[in-house]
């Protein structure tokens, strides 16, 4: 134990509150009575953040002076927020947001005296290929062999808070989600699209693939845990369970009255079909379900091991099939889903 714990009324800044994990821990920050502020970007989808009663502040990870203001009389810090996208018609926008924007928040962080932090960092900063077991924290990936912009800009962010905490004393716990499913996927996510069109009978076949799959609300209960246990400098994987995207979808479509899908597709076809999907997104805006960098992560299955979590920080994740069941729930109630 660390000895730290939130206390009411404790001044605490999220970052990403407006999206789908950043919106569960803060109200996992308002649960135990926080006063929480949220840094909201101008373009934010409001919904997330409706009814909440935390403080808005007006700001973006790529505008320095937003995030000095921002922090003026926080005590702690949960930067959640990131640019998750497998493809976008200008990666450089990633890198700003996800490896600038990090390091910006954190120097603010710094100035501002705020006396803990915990980084939302992701399993994509973790090396699964040639893994023959789940992946825990022992397998740092580097940039250079990461898959795509995405991967790339959060393994550059982790580096960085751990050279800042080494060098800066910057006193910042790591957290490092698996895959979230659950309710408020607001944009969605990649992830909230494969499930949202999957309940729509938009997905036929599948890839042979696997990932890790953990409640969206048990990951922000794991930010909680890395902020009264966690140990400065140190990772903490917050998954739940490892299954195929097979058996996913066979969930999915089970719940929402489909057939699932039988038929497994080679991915060397796939290939010519993802630069197409990408070349119409150019053309007309809207983000390709089918991506290169999807399709090259595909080959590998990214299962992980939360076991490190789980004895250092009492870390629990309920079965993958509620998280399932409640992001249905919750696409049906927005009236996105029949």
């Amino acid at each position: 134990m660390t000895g730290f714990a939130l206390s009411p009324g404790d001044p605490v800044l999220v970052t990403g509150a407006s999206g789908f994990l950043g919106s569960a821990v803060a109200r996992a920050l308002l649960a135990r009575g926080v006063a929480l502020r949220v840094l909201v970007r101008p373009a934010s989808p409001p919904g997330n953040l409706q009814g909440l009663g935390a403080e808005p502040v007006r700001g973006d990870l790529t505008d320095p002076t937003s995030l000095v203001a921002a922090m003026r009389g926080i005590r702690y810090l949960f930067h959640v927020a990131a640019d998750y996208r497998l493809w976008a018609p200008d990666p450089s926008v990633i890198l700003r947001v996800n490896v600038d924007g990090t390091r910006a928040l954190m120097r603010a962080a710094l100035e501002a005296g705020v006396e803990r932090v915990v980084h939302t960092s992701s399993v994509a900063t973790l090396k699964v290929a040639g893994a023959t077991a789940p992946v825990d924290e022992t397998a740092p990936l580097g940039p250079d062999e990461a898959i795509g912009t995405y991967k790339r800009s959060k393994t550059l962010a982790e580096r960085a808070i751990e050279e800042m905490a080494a060098r800066d004393a910057l006193p910042a716990v790591i957290v490092n989600p698996s895959t979230p499913i659950g309710p408020r996927d607001i944009r969605p996510t990649p992830t909230g699209r494969v499930i949202l069109d999957a309940a729509l009978g938009r997905i036929p076949a599948f890839v042979d693939t696997g990932l890790n799959f953990a409640h969206v609300d048990d990951i922000a209960e794991g930010h909680i845990l890395a902020f009264e246990r966690g140990r400065i400098g140190e990772r903490y994987i917050l998954g739940g369970e490892n299954l195929s995207l097979q058996t996913l979808l066979a969930e999915i479509a089970r719940r929402s009255d489909r057939r699932p899908p039988r038929v497994k597709l080679p991915r060397a076809p796939l290939f010519p079909l993802a630069a197409g999907a990408e070349l119409y997104a150019r053309l007309s805006g809207k983000e390709p379900l089918l991506t290169l960098d999807g399709l090259r992560m595909s080959r590998y299955r990214m299962y992980f091991s939360s076991a490190r979590a789980e004895r250092e920080l009492g870390y629990r994740a309920r079965p993958w099939q509620e998280g399932v069941a409640d992001a249905l729930a919750w696409f049906r109630a927005e009236g996105r889903l029949p």
